[in-house]
């Protein structure tokens, strides 16, 4: 059986580091880096929090709750495909370049605590940063569950997915904490 089994079996591509050019070269790009915010060299995620806290601030004035709702259930769907490409475009299961699913997880958070003063909302942000980035007990399952992490092996949909559903978990058990905490 052993004999059936390529001594070298074939390198993966090395991962892509993005760049502007890498930015705006598509718009699944554009989209899963966080309309540039994962490019930031220093802690992505939280940038891309950042940008989801100020971007929310901005379309909350316009946006009601069934507009919130359909910008983030076409934004999950739209990320889904934008995640996916961008993966498989930086031949990374789950770049950090990718921002988009923190994006999504923190509107939800912002939309659902909202309205909440400035205490709260950071509260929020620091709360769901910690679940994110520690990626306690849920969070990692599903952290691990919908991606493939060997060398050589296709990103597809299932790999775009996982992106987003860690994130999703972490907004999950960021309400969670705030509706105890409100408790």
């Amino acid at each position: 059986m052993n004999a059936l089994l390529p001594l070298n079996p074939p390198l993966a591509p090395a991962p892509v580091r993005p760049d502007v050019r890498f930015l705006l070269a598509h718009p699944a790009h554009v989209i899963a880096l966080g309309f540039g915010s994962g490019l930031s060299p220093l802690a992505p995620g939280t940038v891309g929090t950042l940008w989801a806290w100020l971007s929310f601030a901005v379309l909350n004035r316009w946006l009601g709750d069934a507009q919130w709702a359909a910008v983030i259930g076409a934004g999950t769907l739209i990320g889904w495909w934008a995640c996916a490409l961008t993966a498989r475009h930086l031949h990374d299961a789950d770049p950090g370049a990718i921002v988009w699913d923190e994006v999504l997880a923190f509107w939800a958070v912002l939309w659902l605590v909202t309205p909440a003063g400035l205490a709260a909302q950071l509260g929020a942000f620091v709360l769901f940063r910690f679940f994110d980035a520690a990626k306690p007990g849920p969070v990692a399952w599903a952290d691990a569950r919908f991606k493939r992490r060997r060398p050589g092996t296709n990103f597809g949909w299932a790999q775009g997915f996982g992106i987003l559903l860690d994130d999703a978990v972490a907004a999950l058990c960021t309400l969670f904490v705030i509706a105890l905490w409100r408790y």
